[in-house]
């Protein structure tokens, strides 16, 4: 199974996201960064099985990527055992 995790201490905007996920997940070369696009790569483009991690998430992160991690959570969904999701929390200290 292929791993891609994302440290969201190296992530503050959904642009940086995007410029990482092409790369983690090997998105092809038409990705169009943006939600409607990810979807579709994920559905369809990349190599299944797959296991996403968010890392290091501030409850302000949570927030402002919210739409992001609820497309992850549907993908999981949709493609059962092919792709697992989970993120974690910044510890705080």
């Amino acid at each position: 199974m292929n791993t891609a995790t994302f440290d969201f201490e190296r992530i503050g905007t959904i642009e940086d996201f995007y410029m990482l996920a092409e790369k983690e997940l090997k998105l092809p070369d038409y990705f169009g960064k943006n939600l409607d696009a990810l979807w579709d790569c994920l559905t369809g483009d990349v190599a299944l099985p797959l296991q996403v991690q968010f890392i290091n998430l501030t409850m302000n992160q949570l927030e402002q990527f919210d739409k992001l991690i609820t497309l992850f959570e549907d993908a999981a969904a949709e493609l059962g055992d092919g792709l697992s999701f989970e993120y974690y929390l910044k510890k705080t200290e």
